[in-house]
Parts: C-alpha cells; sequence; structure tokens
C-alpha cells in the first residue's frame, strides 16, 4: 500500500508540473495580468535626476520626457535630413525682423542690420493637459488642493493617490511661463547662459528674480507670474511671443525640446507645498505635461511606467517619409492617431548582461548590443555591412543602424607649448599625428565596426556635411580609386620632421619626443586601447605617456588647460545645424580662458569670423560655402584629431513595428506598434520549461524511497503488533 502511495506521489507531482507550465513561462518577471497586453517593455540604467524640463539635460531622462512634455515644435518620425514640424503649434514660427526702432524689415535683411527677431508661436486650441491633482477644483471653483498639511498627505505617495484630479486647456502663458523658469535662480537651468546671450531681458529677469528671492520669507517661493519681460510675452490664449536679440535661426530648433515645453502655473504651486515636498513629490519626480504620455509610477530603485494619456489631443502617425520607408512597412500606419502603446514599464537594469537575457527570452522589446553580445548578434559580411546571425534572424529579429548626430574626438591643447600653437612645428607635428592614428583598424578593433571615421567635425545628416571626394580631409587622405586613403607612414615621418621632430627625436634632449595623454577611461580594455595608441605613436618614434584618472579630475585638466593631448570627449547634437558643433572650434568659447566648451582652445581670427557669419545664415549654396572655408581651416590647423561619428545598433523583436532610430528625437514611443498576442506565442515557445528531467528525477526518487517506506511500515507494524501481544 505505501508503494503504491510513492508512486501517487509522484504521478501527482508530475500533474502539478504539467499544469503549472500550460500557465505560462515560468521565468516571466512580469506579473500574470500583463502577459497578453499591449505593454511596452524597456529598461534604464541610472535613475532620473530630473524630469523637470528646465532641469533635464541628460539623455537617459530624455526618454521620459520627450514622451510626456510637448514643446511647440517636433522632429519628423521618418523624414531625413532632421525636419521640423508642428506640435501644438499650429505652423513652424518665421521670425520677423525689426530694426532699432521697432521697426518691421524685410527677411531678407542683412543679420547686422536686424536689431530684435520676433518668433510668433499659435498654438492649436483644443489641446488638454493630462489628469492631475494641480488642476482639480472645488465646489465654488477654487483650487481644491492647496496649503495641504502633513495629516492630508497620509497615504499618499504620488499625485495618483489623490481622490480629485482635474485638467484644463493648454494656454499661451504657460510656454511663457517656463521660459521664465529658465532664468529663475530656483530653478537653476543648465541653458540659462546661453538664453541669456539670445533671449531679450533673460539676463536682467534673472537679476531681478535674484533681487526678489531675497526679500522672501523663509520656504516661501518665487512667484513668476508677477514678473514680465520682453524677451517672452502672452499675445492671446493661444498665442505667445518670444523676442531673440540680433538674428539666432537656432531658435527653432531649441522650441523642439522640454526646455520649451508649457509648465503650468498651478503645478509649480502645486508642488511647491512643503508637505509635498517632504514627500518628493515635486515637477522633477512627477512631471505634468500635455504629451502621449503620463508618468504614473516612479520607483527609481525599481521601475518606471508610463501610461497613455486620456487627454492627448490626437496626433496621427506620419504619412509620408523618405524613399525606401513605405517598402519598409513603416507607413502600414499612416493617419492613424497616436499614441498605440497604451502602457509602457521600464525596469532598472544595472548591467547589460541580465538585460540582453531577457531581450533575448522576449520580456524586452527592444535592444542595443553590447560588447559582450555582439558576437551573438552581428555578422559582419566580406564588404564590411553589418547582418543579424542566424540565431537572431531565425527569431524574426530586425535590425536598425543609423549614424548618430555626434562626434568622439582626440584633442589637442593649442595653448601648450609643445603640440599646440599655430605655427608650422606645432601645426605640422598635429598633422603628421593625425595621419599616424589609424581609426580604420581602431573602429573595427575596439568598436566592433560602430562607427565612421570622421573627415571634420559635422556628422551625416546635418547641413553642410559632404561625403565622398567633397567632405575630404586632404591633410590626413589622398583620394584614390573613388574613395578616400589615408595618406602613408612616411608621409607622417616627413611633416614630423618639418616639424622639428626628425624620426621622433626632440632636439633639445637629443631623445624621443615625449607627449602626454589625458584621458578618463579605465579598465582593461581601456588599457588594450591606450596600448594601441602607444603603437600608432611609435611609428613616428613619439613617446606616449597614458595619464589616466578619474572624470571630475580629468574635468579640472581641461578647465585649467593642463593638457596636451586629451581622449574620452566628444559631442552629440543639441540640434541639427553645424553651429552647434562647429561652435566647440569657436575662440570665445575656449575652456581655459571663458569656461567654455572649446576644450582643444582654439583661437583662430578667421574661423571666428566665419563662425559669427555662419550661424545667421540660413541653409543654402552661400552658407555652404562659408562652412567650407571653415572646414578648410580646421582640417589645415587639426586642433582635433576627428575621430569618428558612432553608429548605433538596434534590434527589434518581430512584434515590434514603426522602428526607425531617430537621433533628435527625444522620445518614439507614442509611434510604436506592437502584436502582443505574437510576443506572448514566442515568449511561451521560447521560455517553454523543460520538464521531464525534473519529473524523471522525482519519479526515480519516489521509487527508490517507496522500498524503505514499505520495510519501515511493516516494521512498524510488526513492533505494534508485539506491544498488542505483551
Amino acid at each position: 500500500m505505501q508503494r503504491l502511495n510513492g508512486l501517487r506521489l509522484a504521478v501527482c507531482l508530475l500533474l502539478v508540473l504539467a499544469t503549472t507550465a500550460c500557465d505560462g513561462p515560468w521565468n516571466n518577471p512580469y506579473p500574470d495580468a500583463e502577459s497578453e497586453n499591449a505593454i511596452y517593455y524597456s529598461s534604464f540604467r541610472e535613475s532620473p535626476r530630473h524630469l523637470d524640463p528646465a532641469r533635464s539635460y541628460a539623455t537617459d531622462e530624455a526618454s521620459f520626457t520627450g514622451a510626456i512634455y510637448e514643446p511647440p515644435l517636433q522632429y519628423h518620425y521618418l523624414k531625413r535630413p532632421y525636419t521640423l514640424i508642428p506640435a501644438t503649434a499650429t505652423e513652424v514660427p518665421e521670425p520677423q525682423y525689426l530694426d532699432a526702432e521697432g521697426e518691421p524689415l524685410p527677411a531678407d535683411t542683412p543679420p547686422e542690420d536686424v536689431a530684435t527677431s520676433v518668433y510668433t508661436i499659435e498654438l492649436e486650441p483644443g489641446i488638454r493637459y493630462q489628469p492631475h491633482p494641480a488642476f482639480a477644483k472645488d465646489d465654488v471653483g477654487k483650487p481644491r488642493y492647496r496649503d495641504l498639511t502633513e495629516a492630508e498627505m497620509a497615504g499618499i505617495t504620488s499625485p495618483a493617490a489623490f481622490e480629485h484630479q482635474g485638467t484644463r486647456e493648454l494656454h499661451a502663458r504657460d510656454y511663457v511661463h517656463e521660459i521664465k523658469r529658465l532664468a529663475s535662480p530656483e530653478v537653476n537651468s543648465p541653458i540659462f547662459g546661453l538664453m541669456s546671450a539670445h533671449i531679450a531681458g533673460l539676463g536682467d529677469l534673472r537679476e531681478r528674480l535674484e533681487a526678489a528671492r531675497k526679500q522672501l520669507a523663509p520656504g516661501e517661493s518665487l512667484d513668476l507670474t508677477a514678473f514680465d519681460f520682453e524677451g517672452a510675452k502672452v499675445v492671446d490664449e493661444h498665442t505667445y511671443e518670444i523676442r531673440v536679440d540680433g538674428v539666432y535661426p537656432q531658435l527653432r530648433y531649441w522650441l523642439a525640446l522640454a526646455f520649451f515645453a508649457p509648465v503650468a502655473p498651478e503645478v509649480t504651486r502645486f508642488y511647491d507645498q512643503p508637505a509635498l515636498k517632504a514627500k518628493n513629490i515635486t515637477l522633477d519626480t512627477f512631471p505634468v505635461g500635455t504629451g502621449a504620455y503620463m508618468l504614473t509610477e516612479n520607483n527609481p530603485n525599481r521601475r518606471m511606467v508610463m501610461t497613455a494619456n486620456p487627454n492627448f489631443h490626437g496626433q496621427r502617425y506620419p504619412s509620408e517619409g523618405e524613399p525606401g520607408d513605405r517598402e519598409a512597412g513603416l507607413l502600414a500606419d499612416a493617419g492613424k492617431p497616436l499614441p498605440f502603446i497604451q502602457r509602457a514599464v521600464y525596469s532598472r537594469e544595472k548591467e547589460s548582461i541580465p538585460y540582453w537575457n531577457k531581450f533575448l527570452q522576449g520580456y524586452y522589446d527592444t535592444s542595443g548590443i553590447s560588447d559582450d553580445a555582439f558576437g551573438q548578434a552581428i555578422r559582419i559580411d566580406a564588404e564590411g555591412n553589418p547582418h543579424l546571425t542566424r540565431t537572431m534572424t531565425e527569431r524574426g529579429m530586425d535590425l536598425a543602424t543609423t549614424v548618430l548626430p555626434g562626434i568622439y574626438y582626440l584633442g589637442f591643447n593649442m595653448n601648450d607649448d609643445v603640440v599646440g600653437g599655430r605655427d608650422a612645428s606645432g601645426l605640422k607635428l598635429r598633422q603628421a599625428i593625425s595621419i599616424a592614428v589609424d581609426l580604420e583598424s581602431y573602429i573595427p578593433l575596439f568598436l566592433n565596426g560602430r562607427g565612421i571615421v570622421a573627415q571634420g567635425p559635422i556628422p551625416p545628416g546635418l547641413f553642410g556635411y559632404e561625403d565622398g571626394r567633397a567632405g575630404m580631409n586632404p591633410v590626413v587622405y589622398d583620394w584614390v580609386d573613388g574613395e578616400p586613403q589615408r595618406k602613408s607612414i612616411e608621409a607622417a615621418r616627413k611633416l614630423l620632421a618639418e616639424a622639428g621632430y626628425p624620426n621622433g627625436i626632440d632636439p633639445d634632449t637629443g631623445q624621443s619626443l615625449l607627449v602626454n595623454i589625458d584621458t578618463p577611461a579605465t579598465g582593461p580594455e581601456f588599457k588594450t586601447q591606450m596600448d594601441w595608441m602607444r603603437q600608432q605613436f611609435d611609428q613616428l618614434g613619439i613617446q606616449l605617456v597614458v595619464r589616466a584618472t578619474t572624470w571630475p579630475r580629468f574635468q579640472q585638466k581641461i578647465a585649467e588647460g593642463n593638457t596636451q593631448i586629451y581622449f574620452g570627449s566628444g559631442w552629440m547634437a543639441d540640434y541639427p545645424d553645424p553651429e552647434n558643433f562647429l561652435s566647440q572650434l569657436y575662440g570665445p568659447n575656449g575652456t581655459a580662458e571663458h569656461s567654455g566648451s572649446n576644450y582643444a582652445n582654439y583661437d583662430n581670427p578667421e574661423y571666428d569670423a566665419l563662425f559669427r557669419e555662419m550661424r545667421n545664415m540660413e541653409n543654402g549654396p552661400e552658407r555652404q560655402a562659408v562652412i567650407d572655408e571653415m572646414l578648410a581651416m580646421v582640417r589645415r590647423d587639426a586642433p582635433w584629431y576627428w575621430g569618428f561619428f558612432p553608429r548605433q545598433y538596434s534590434v527589434y523583436h518581430q512584434w515590434l513595428h514603426n522602428t526607425k532610430p531617430n537621433g533628435m528625437l527625444q522620445s518614439s514611443l507614442k509611434y510604436l506598434r506592437l502584436d502582443a498576442d505574437l510576443r506572448a506565442e514566442k515568449r511561451r515557445e521560447w521560455n517553454d520549461p523543460v520538464i521531464w528531467p525534473v519529473a524523471l528525477g522525482l519519479l526515480s526518487l519516489a521509487l527508490a524511497l517507496a522500498p524503505g517506506l514499505w520495510i519501515y511500515r511493516r516494521r512498524e507494524r510488526g513492533a505494534v503488533r508485539r506491544t498488542d501481544r505483551g
């Protein structure tokens, strides 16, 4: 009888295993209730520091702020080059030029004759904010949640926990309020310095706000609605204007960034309450916008959740793109209302390998490719083109690659006595090094091919970039058989001798020329890269000394001008205009003297004059001619070794649609669509538990235990009989 009980136990366990397996994958990290829903799954590595649009300036924060806030303009999702289109505005504004007396000027007026540029932005009516307690009102129309006490906040951990939620229509004054916030000393916006140089009266507003702040009682906040300034004014309920000193065409690009998104005065008043601040419920943790999504859960150590805004005003998926988009299925949803996905869950993943494994199991919808996973995901053909491996294609995955609007480079400190200066010695030394450091081998060795050798500072996709022979750097390359070919090491050695260092010998010491390179990079991979870099300099007979340090120390050395060569710096576009990159070599932006972003401290009066002319020009042949002249100067002077433009690889599961990388778009979430049924099917297929080894083990265990149990029970019954006879 006991032997049969053991067998029955094994059979029961097998039935339990089989029944459980039918419910879905055992390794699913998400609740069962989410299994079949159209929820987008992604991740974040570092907790967002700022979600306040006036303060947020980090790439990892943009995936949230870009989905929640709506500046007046946005970038077309599909078109390339990057194209500005309206978001909440009715059209992309054109500036009205005024003279010193405020009289209108023709559109073709030379920039030097323009005193003020006026941008008038008209908003689409009917746009409404997401539901939020800041807009909730009582029966007599007054704000319901004012002067909240600690007791009233008991049990409340987010704005969604308030019983009453409200909304209202978007007004022009909300945009003006946000522009004022850029000047507020309580906000400390990272773009105040730049914007105060262009938006009329913004610097003066900052001084007035600082003075008013000193008069406030402890805990009291500035009421920005009490301050007017000439740079941003409300025209009517749906119209406002921005005034710029002189000419600044790049303002339109800034109008597509969250810095210029609307923030309602009711929202800042709501979050200014001490009872809310005590619970870290602020605009930095729970943003409020009119965008397609709203942040409904913020647990920065675990996960963040965005939910579709029920009040979103109904933008539609683009009906046109660039050649090839229709064939790629990117116009299948043309004209349909956005967004398609109703919920997005972002889980915190600190390491790339766990993320990649979950992606392969179908628990994340898209992924980049780390160095650890590159060989598993990508194969490179004979022409150097990337393709997915068979493992990836068998799972129906898609690969998208794009060159990001950014550059990584090796820089020379132009203030240094050896590698700097614009005399023949420093110039030809930099040119020689530029030829010798072979990036054509660096990119496949250390980047798995994820980069394009740069011929200048302007990335592909931006006006001013030219491909082919016209865009080649003739100092470093020759045009051979229809493509650029790096000059020989003999050419570099000749330049080195002309610089005064024949065979790399420093005439002052009689020894190999010694130069220092500063970098914030660390770790085993960094050591390999620096060994490679030393080999490049060895070809010239130059001894390279690597000075690795922490990022803060590296930044300090750059700021002090205490470097010769530096490596580990780059620049990603704030907006797709060549001015954003050419400004990194503008003399008045020099780091050492002006605390600007010109780390090389390049100072060329001719270049600076052309830069001032170029930055105020509209795109066209005349502007291209000026840019070409500037590029010729910096290629000759070589303040940077031009480095590479980063190429991004992204892999998507077959159930995710409308995937097209956009280097300028802060968030593409509202355009994505997914097939939840297909995802659930593939998750079950890829994660179906193999239970027969476990079942066999349990059965074997039961059979092994059964004889022992039977003997034990037999002895037990015998002992009972002897006791009874006694």
